[in-house]
């Protein structure tokens, strides 16, 4: 079979924890993808600038960075990691119903912060949880996992769609339109050499009659396709019986698991860890920090930990940046495209990922984690450079946004399973990586967005660039110390071995030297 009968035996197992966690990961994807085609409409419902709007993401990544650093907490017993999975896809859905309701950006910004911490611990927790089921097993599931960002990241821009302004939004007696909106980057352009040639005052869009943003109503619509997840969490917590009110006498799926695994014995990487509370290092970046076997790792060990930190922070950078901004840069000059066209632009970079990451699915049977990162960390800077050369064809910037989406897409949980599989899945990479590509695309979103207002939105794809090629630098990095790392394991190995075969005769010589040396020091 395409698919090894002994991974489809182990899903089956794990099927409802499974799905459960994929299922918090569509919430995740509704809610980081619709910030970007709805980002004029909130400045309109704000009354507030594009310089201001863009803190909005910050807030809401500063506490997703917070979320996932904290996310590891809650995964001590099921109970706890099924209750914060509940509460934050909750949290969620009632996010989207007051968002219509914030007609201030600092108000906005609060609710992003709370929806970003809400993500920040569904993305530690889901990762974690799988990584501990699955193991070496696990690189196929968390593309899967990371699928159902994909999805729910496609779905978001396509609600929001029919509901976004035309021509621009009446905010009291304030009248907008997107001529005004990219009023600093037609100003800024016009005085740059790239491209003076395209820009002229006479081929300006006149002004047309402003009209009500409906944009609350995808918001609304969002709330309740969002709403069936925190049920599903609810219901797997009444089938583990961690329902205090909702008792029964049936067996738990744990305690079935748990006697499956009697039955078959503790042996290869298709058996399901014990207990969670018995999970080793899985947990939080603060107890990781906090090992007190930490001073006798290798170097190699840290370098692996900070520079695939590295590495996604600059590739989820890209991501969060480009699905943030595209919009903003495609209705600008030189692209110039209609609203409408251009929110487009973020479906189509949602769907890439999407379909990327289902196909990663299948290759990753195939092909090694570390051979898909190559692969795509090229994609990523060809097409790239190919936008770059490209930059007035609206044609290929369709193009391009759906390369770079494949690309990207299968990156992180490709990282994620390769640096598990160096560290034998201790889990502190989990929360390492999660923690750096979520600082990643809270700290590019706002430099990207800084840059664009001051020099241009040609900048967005300057700045694309030269964050792929400092992500493929680290990535070589991180191969350099996972030969060391190697290394060094090889090397205790050996030694561990050669004192394993010392003839009996020789430790019993070796205490008794020690014992003289002993006593001669005491005297």
């Amino acid at each position: 079979m395409f698919i090894e009968e002994r991974i489809i035996t182990l899903f089956k197992r794990n099927f409802h924890h499974t799905c459960t966690y994929w299922s918090v990961f569509f919430s995740f994807g509704l809610c980081i993808a619709f910030l970007g085609p709805t980002i004029l409409d909130l400045r309109c419902q704000t009354q507030s600038t594009l310089s201001q709007i863009t803190w909005v993401f910050f807030s809401q990544q500063f506490c997703l960075l917070i979320g996932s650093s904290i996310g590891g907490l809650f995964k001590k017993t099921l109970s706890s990691a099924l209750a914060a999975l509940f509460l934050s896809s909750l949290l969620i859905s009632v996010i989207f119903a007051i968002i219509p309701l914030c007609h201030n950006v600092l108000l906005l910004a609060i609710a992003m912060a709370m929806s970003g911490l809400a993500m920040g611990i569904i993305d530690t927790i889901a990762n974690i949880q799988l990584v501990a089921i699955y193991q070496k097993d696990s690189a196929v599931f968390l593309q899967a996992l990371h699928f159902f960002i994909g999805f729910g990241a496609l779905v978001s821009p396509l609600i929001a769609d029919p509901f976004l302004s035309e021509t621009g939004c009446r905010v009291g007696n304030i009248t907008e339109n997107v001529t005004q909106i990219m009023h600093h980057f037609r100003n800024t352009l016009r005085n740059s050499p790239i491209v003076m040639h395209n820009v002229s005052v006479d081929h300006l869009p006149l002004a047309e009659e402003p009209e009500e943003s409906i944009v609350s109503y995808a918001f609304w619509i969002m709330a309740m396709i969002n709403l069936p997840v925190p049920m599903a969490v609810l219901f797997l917590m009444y089938q583990e019986q961690l329902i205090p009110c909702c008792l029964s006498t049936t067996p738990r799926l744990l305690d079935k698991d748990e006697l499956a695994m009697e039955n078959q014995g503790a042996e290869g990487p298709d058996t399901e860890p014990k207990d969670q509370e018995e999970g080793g290092g899985h947990g939080d970046i603060f107890s990781c920090c906090q090992n007190n076997n930490l001073r006798e790792l290798p170097v190699s060990f840290f370098g692996i930990h900070i520079v695939g930190g590295m590495v996604l922070f600059m590739t989820d950078g890209i991501v969060g940046a480009y699905a943030g901004f595209v919009y903003t840069y495609a209705v600008s000059p030189p692209i110039s495209l209609p609203n409408k066209t251009a929110g487009y632009l973020v479906s189509i970079f949602w769907a890439a990922i999407t379909a990327g990451r289902l196909v990663s699915i299948p290759l990753t049977f195939r092909f090694q984690p570390v051979r898909l990162l190559i692969i795509n960390l090229a994609g990523v800077i060809v097409t790239v450079l190919l936008l770059l050369v490209l930059y007035t064809s609206s044609i290929f910037l369709f193009v391009g946004t759906t390369l770079l989406g494949l690309f990207l897409s299968s990156i992180f949980p490709c990282m994620l399973a390769y640096t598990e599989d160096i560290l034998d899945y201790q889990g502190c990479a989990t929360s390492v990586l999660v923690t750096s590509a979520g600082m990643g695309e809270m700290v590019m979103q706002v430099l990207v967005g800084s840059i664009i207002q001051s020099e241009g939105s040609y900048s967005f794809l300057l700045c694309g660039m030269i964050i792929g090629c400092i992500g493929s630098i680290l990535f070589f990095g991180l191969l350099f110390f996972h030969r060391m790392h190697r290394n060094y394991l090889t090397g205790t190995s050996m030694k561990s071995a050669m004192v394993e075969e010392l003839p009996p005769a020789l430790p019993a010589a070796a205490a008794v030297v020690d014992s003289k040396t002993e006593q001669k020091e005491s005297s």
